[in-house]
């Protein structure tokens, strides 16, 4: 006679495990895993009609032929497919502009990264009146609107009434004529108004390490470079990986800098950005269905970066 199967405790689950007998959790911990995201749900439905439908009607309108006259109703809508990426894809303007966007990105991050972790490391080295001095100057250049600081840096490098060609002895150089130097004075204005992002998110996470794992790493003979790269970074990658991408987000799709410092993209265009490029497009030309086919091949750019970003640390095993 077989022996009579025993039944579980009501509220109990079986989990089975591998080379052994089944495991019983509560029911209740398998609940509380579903409570955080309810208490999210208010959020996540807001951001979710924040974004999805922007991205939605984005991705709509880049399958159209979309201009001025039909937004006037003058014509019918036509559905072009990908008839718009198709034309953009082969427009060598697009792919200069591409390229000059992720050069000039890619050194705005790298510039950005390397000033605010430079002053993180910094304000944990002086005094409490220079740390608090330094803290609100740089919340000051945070705090200041893109078009403000733009104008402004504008006129320190102005040809004609700018002190710093006076200091350097260049006359009536201008700066926004050339097109590395107009990088070169927007990449000034991007890196000031952002580092201070990354300085005072670096320097919140020094300050949550443990004294005695610095003193240690200073009494063996390591210096400042080594123990920042030995033992900080690696300590701080969760925090540089958040600043990163939040740099790389807003370095990529720059637009007030450019726009205004160079008016409007430079001489010729030899300053455009994707951001500006799809600017001109859209409301210049009046090519609405080419300007949101530029967006969202900005999006997927982003995206993919941030996935690929996201996956490299988490090969390393890092939590985030």
């Amino acid at each position: 006679m077989s022996a009579p199967v025993k039944s579980e405790p009501l509220g109990r689950a079986r989990v089975p495990v591998r080379g052994g007998a089944p495991r019983t959790f509560p029911r209740r911990v398998r609940r509380r895993t579903a409570g955080p995201w309810l208490h999210l749900a208010p959020a996540l439905v807001v951001l979710g009609g924040l974004l999805a439908y922007p991205i939605y009607q984005l991705g709509l309108i880049s399958l159209f032929h979309y201009t001025q006259a039909q937004v006037s109703g003058g014509e019918p809508t036509s559905f072009q497919g990908l008839g718009n990426y198709q034309r953009l894809f082969s427009d060598p303007q697009f792919w200069q502009v591409l390229s000059a966007t992720v050069v000039f990105a890619a050194v705005c991050v790298v510039s950005t990264l390397v000033v605010g972790c430079a002053l993180a490391v910094l304000l944990t080295r002086v005094r409490a009146l220079p740390r608090l001095a330094l803290m609100l100057a740089a919340l000051g250049a945070w705090a200041t609107p893109a078009i403000t600081g733009s104008t402004v840096w504008l006129f320190l490098f102005d040809p004609d009434f700018g002190p710093v060609n006076r200091v350097l002895g260049l006359g009536d150089h201008s700066w926004t004529y050339g097109r590395f130097s107009a990088f070169f004075l927007v990449l000034l204005e991007v890196v000031w108004c952002s580092f201070p992002f990354v300085m005072v998110t670096v320097y919140a996470g020094i300050r949550a390490v443990p004294s005695e794992v610095l003193e240690a790493a200073a009494l063996d003979g390591a210096s400042q470079w080594r123990i920042w790269r030995s033992v900080l970074a690696p300590m701080l990658r969760p925090i540089l990986v958040v600043v990163t991408i939040q740099s790389v987000i807003w370095d990529f799709k720059v637009f007030t800098q450019i726009y205004v410092m160079t008016n409007g993209g430079g001489i010729a265009g030899q300053n455009l950005v994707l951001n500006v490029y799809a600017y001109q497009q859209a409301f210049a030309s009046s090519q609405y269905s080419l300007g949101a086919a530029i967006g969202v091949v900005m999006l997927l750019i982003l995206l993919a970066v941030t996935l690929v970003y996201l996956r490299l640390v988490r090969r390393q095993g890092e939590e985030l």
